[in-house]
């Protein structure tokens, strides 16, 4: 089974920009805590860090798991799509349209392709019939 269908690519991409956006925030609030004067400094490390490292989880999910066609890689990733919505909702009740949707097409497109047959299949070939 060495061929990627293109649902388990999509998937791989969708959560690689979440992981990328997630990322270059953390990195943007470390960057903003070293050079401005944070209300809370703890707060501050402490949202830099979680954006840091959900970020580079995500991209490892992504790459490790996803592209690898590990099994392991859809069930973060369809958690990470399952907890946006939250973030999507939040964005949508604070007038941020412009941003709740994007994200909201992102995370349904990431479902969609971490759910799709053709990802089932690659990642757990006939296993699933099996039974």
């Amino acid at each position: 089974m060495n061929r990627r269908p293109l649902t388990l690519v999509i998937a791989a991409v969708v959560v690689s920009l979440e992981g990328l956006l997630a990322l270059g925030l953390g990195v943007f609030v470390a960057v903003e805590t070293v050079v401005g004067r944070p209300g809370s400094l703890t707060s501050a490390i402490a949202e830099a860090a979680f954006g840091v490292l959900i970020g580079a989880g995500l991209l490892w999910v992504a790459w490790g798991g996803l592209i690898r066609m590990e099994r392991w890689g859809r069930a973060p990733g369809v958690v990470a799509q399952i907890f946006l919505l939250p973030v999507i909702y939040t964005l949508f009740q604070s007038d941020l349209p412009q941003l709740g949707v994007p994200l909201l097409v992102a995370a349904l497109a990431g479902l969609v392709a971490l759910l799709a047959p053709p990802t089932t299949h690659a990642l757990y070939g006939d296993e699933q019939h099996a039974a």
